[in-house]
């Protein structure tokens, strides 16, 4: 496991590295040139993360106002990707990954640092901190954020989500969040977790799916709400241009149907991490032939894993 004096030894020189190495590329490039998702590849992990040197967090941009993070696997097992979209007056933020600790994952310093170089050519922005549902691997840095100027960190519970997104009928209606020039769509896709949402970014076509979906083990706690869920998003779908369908975990190797042990911190030959309509369409198949009875069932490039069945 990499240790804070390690980390405080490599932190700066790669992480300053890759982000001014990124920074430079990515504020030459146009509006429309973008990452290929499909072929991006993240840190592997390691066998033995004493030997690790990645970064804590791999920050990459994928076009000239979105931004994918991914926390380093040796910090924790869950390595969860966090989303940053920024807007004309507003940056909206998904998630805050699995660890507190700011020294061991500093994920408040490469937000603020991305937004401060975006702020010099584009005037300040403030910043929207939200979650794609409230399991503690996807909120325990929210403390790097509280009582940050400019930042507003939307409170976890399903109340607090309603409220701020001022959601009216929950969970049948969408909402939009307007970061200026930029309209995000909230979808509620409770089952995972009751306050989970999808997020669609309407400027680069991008839908977020959370834990709800992504190439690993889709944990269902609410066997029909889930499927609800995935009626719904798969309705999404269908009335919106989608360039990428992206979760907040990937679970799947390369090989079909295969998921790394639980804890590994090791991900060689890595699933890629966008998913697609289709195999959307194949999850909703699947639990429409299972009907009401939950069932572990494993597809090509994801795993339906209900827990209470």
């Amino acid at each position: 496991m990499i240790t804070k004096t390690s980390l405080l030894t490599f932190k700066k020189i790669n992480l300053v590295i890759v982000c001014a190495f990124t920074y430079t590329l990515a504020f030459t490039q146009k509006m429309e040139n973008t990452v290929d998702l499909n072929a991006q590849h993240w840190h592997d992990g390691s066998e033995n993360c004493k030997e690790n040197t990645n970064s804590p967090i791999q920050v990459v941009q994928y076009n000239s106002n979105t931004w994918i993070l991914r926390q380093n696997i040796c910090t924790h097992f869950e390595a969860p990707f966090m989303f940053l979209f920024i807007g004309s007056n507003k940056a909206l933020l998904m998630d805050t990954g699995a660890t507190k600790e700011e020294d061991v994952f500093p994920l408040y310093e490469t937000v603020n640092g991305i937004l401060n170089h975006w702020s010099e050519k584009n005037g300040e922005v403030e910043l929207i901190l939200a979650h794609s549902h409230s399991h503690n691997d996807h909120y325990a840095a929210d403390g790097q954020f509280m009582g940050k100027p400019n930042t507003t960190v939307v409170p976890l519970s399903i109340e607090y989500v309603k409220n701020f997104f001022q959601f009216q009928n929950w969970p049948e209606d969408n909402v939009e969040l307007d970061l200026g020039n930029r309209i995000i769509k909230i979808i509620p896709i409770p089952g995972h977790q009751k306050a989970s949402i999808a997020v669609y970014d309407t400027s680069s076509k991008i839908l977020l799916t959370g834990d709800t979906f992504y190439p690993g083990r889709l944990y269902v706690d609410d066997w029909d709400s889930f499927g609800k869920s995935i009626n719904r998003l798969v309705d999404f779908t269908e009335h919106h241009e989608i360039s990428y369908i992206l979760g907040n975990h990937i679970e799947m190797s390369t090989t079909d149907g295969i998921d790394y042990p639980m804890k590994s911190t090791y991900h060689p030959q890595e699933h890629k991490l966008p998913l697609t309509i289709e195999d959307l369409k194949e999850l909703q198949l699947a639990l429409t032939n299972l009907g009401n009875t939950p069932t572990n069932e494993v597809h090509k490039n994801f795993i339906i894993y209900p827990i209470n069945q």
